[in-house]
């Protein structure tokens, strides 16, 4: 049997159907569209949606699936990236590209020079092809040289902690002057200050040096602004707005290939490299997309249950955020399949489920077996037996991929502890009841859904996993918990105007005001800025002093922090226009290139 699917932006594709346990919910009948349950039995009428994985929370925002095009006014022109008869030519091309720079990196006598090139490829979205040879030159490289002056230090600084090398905030005490500040002479130096601008974001708790360059630097980029050039100008605008460390790192992939074909100083090899390599990855991603939709549209779930929401490219675009790496694809495709059957389960609490029935569901949860789910009403059913086989079919794909053999416990916890925190804050609704600030942000560090995201990260990576560091994730590591703090706070940030307008349930804003007795909005919002910010610093100390987790997972940790700022950044108005321009510019346009190496 063939099905057609429609995917946002690219060509219907005709898929065949097989015979599959998804097939099961043919037994169950699916909900009307117009069902008046929705309208009367629902238990809470205007609930927001908790879990972070809806892009807005706004009811005004049309769904991005596999039935619609994105929502005007965004275009979505694609055309293919790349076509069969040029494949080869451009795989050979890469190569090529790739053989060079390799070369570059292992035979430059320059320490300044390597360092710049190792930088210019991270940003590019390239480094990840040369990974061993950047690990070895930093290595080479970490030793601190007295003679740097203050855009080498700090350069060297933030390549060797982004990349888990230790280094001390210590080396920058040379430009600091006898009162404890940093000298006024580094104001002329506007490289140098942004070099350090961009370091500082990669402080941790107890580096006063960082934080103190953190204000210096911004306070003196802001003053020099009107007196650079417009190319420097907008270099130091965009760092000001969000820095490198806190940037999805496709996205800057994105945005810098453009910004460095404009610079005095382009390689022409780099350039085409990077734009061959995007065009690559897109074209993967558009090849994970349609199994995606393949497996969403056999699956049927929001078909039966038609209150779901059904954003199967938005669960997409996090799972990028979180796994940026082409090897990655195959924990891209699972795990959003995972948030996908979660925005599902959060609608049934949010919008459908009466309190008693998620009392029942949340225990039958508990118990984690197909005999607990005879308690539950029909739609409830086809939303557990769609979790449960989901959830064992990823742990039989990390037995194949990784010899893991027992991680069924640790996702199960993950799903207790997700569902019982639905049930908690509609508990809170129901009875009105506005919770103090932590109880709010402990809960919803687990209902956001940032942990249940890590533990399966962790265990579809599969890098480093022993009996040890299985054992990290009870309780749940801190980089998990800071980075569901951090998405948390930034999803609020985002959305919390308009809920206030609809009546939803008291967001963080809400519970400070009230706590706090902040008679402004804006005092709130500035005091959940400064938390990520203190956020961010507890996060860099994983970084600092190692706890055991493989790197790998510490990155996807910090990943997904970055995915929510890019998306929550610009609040209310902009979070729609911010997701179709990042699956537009990620998924579907490519970006133009030459295939040969002649003008290079």
């Amino acid at each position: 049997m063939l099905v057609t699917v429609k995917m946002a932006g690219i060509r219907s594709i005709s898929i065949p159907l097989h015979s599959s346990s998804p097939e099961i919910l043919s037994n169950f009948e699916p909900l009307p569209s117009g069902s008046p349950r929705l309208l009367s039995q629902r238990a809470f009428p205007q609930q927001r949606r908790r879990s972070w994985f809806c892009m807005s929370q706004s009811d005004r925002m049309p769904p991005i699936t596999h039935h619609d095009p994105l929502p005007k006014p965004l275009p979505l022109h694609h055309t293919p990236v790349l076509q069969s008869q040029t494949k080869h030519l451009r795989r050979k091309t890469i190569e090529e590209l790739q053989e060079r720079t390799q070369k570059e990196l292992q035979t430059s006598s320059d320490p300044v020079v390597t360092l710049k090139l190792i930088d210019t490829l991270q940003q590019l979205g390239i480094a990840y092809h040369f990974k061993e040879d950047i690990n070895k030159l930093l290595e080479r490289f970490s030793e601190y040289n007295s003679g740097d002056d203050l855009f080498v230090t700090a350069l060297r600084f933030r390549l060797l902690r982004h990349n888990g090398f230790p280094t001390c905030s210590g080396i920058f005490d040379k430009f600091i002057n006898k009162k404890g500040r940093f000298k006024e002479t580094l104001s002329k130096d506007t490289w140098g200050l942004l070099s350090l601008y961009e370091a500082s974001y990669l402080g941790a708790k107890g580096e006063v040096q960082l934080l103190q360059a953190m204000e210096f630097t911004k306070t003196h980029l802001m003053q020099s602004k009107p007196t650079m050039t417009a190319q420097l100008s907008e270099h130091v605008a965009r760092s000001l707005e969000i820095p490198r460390h806190l940037r999805m790192e496709r996205l800057e992939a994105r945005n810098y290939i453009d910004e460095y074909s404009r610079g005095n100083n382009c390689s022409m090899a780099l350039l085409e490299l990077a734009r061959l390599d995007f065009d690559m990855v897109q074209s993967l991603h558009q090849k994970e997309l349609e199994e995606i939709f393949r497996w969403w549209k056999q699956l049927g779930l929001v078909d039966k249950l038609s209150f779901g929401r059904d954003r199967p490219m938005e669960c997409f675009l996090w799972t990028v955020g979180i796994f940026p790496e082409p090897c990655q694809s195959r924990c891209r495709i699972e795990l959003t399949k995972t948030i996908a059957i979660l925005l599902v389960i959060d609608d049934i609490f949010d919008t459908y489920g009466s309190l008693n029935e998620l009392i029942l569901f949340t225990d039958a949860i508990k118990r984690w077996n197909l005999g607990a789910m005879e308690q539950l009403p029909d739609y409830m059913k086809i939303c557990y037996m769609t979790l449960h086989n989901t959830t064992n079919d990823i742990a039989y794909w990390v037995l194949k991929e990784h010899g893991l053999s027992n991680i069924i416990p640790y996702l199960k916890r993950t799903w207790i502890e997700i569902i019982e925190a639905f049930l908690i804050e509609a508990k809170w609704f129901d009875r009105g009841y506005v919770p103090t600030f932590d109880e709010y942000l402990a809960n919803g560090v687990i209902s956001g859904g940032t942990c249940m995201a890590l533990v399966h990260a962790f265990f579809l990576m599969g890098q480093g996993v022993m009996k040890e560091t299985e054992a990290m994730m009870e309780p749940y590591p801190r980089c998990f918990t800071s980075s569901g703090k951090i998405l948390r706070l930034w999803d609020d940030l985002g959305t919390s105007r308009e809920e206030q307008e609809r009546g939803d349930v008291a967001s963080s804003i809400e519970c400070l005001m009230k706590e706090k007795n902040i008679a402004l909005e804006d005092g709130a919002r500035k005091y959940v800025r400064q938390l990520i910010g203190s956020l961010w610093i507890e996060l860099n100390g994983e970084l600092v002093a190692p706890t055991g987790l493989p790197l790998s997972t510490i990155k996807a940790s910090f990943n997904l922090s970055r995915t929510a700022q890019a998306i929550y950044q610009h609040g209310n108005d902009n979070t729609t226009s911010s997701v179709q321009h990042h699956v537009q510019s990620l998924f579907f346009s490519p970006i133009g290139f030459n295939v040969t190496l002649s003008n290079i």
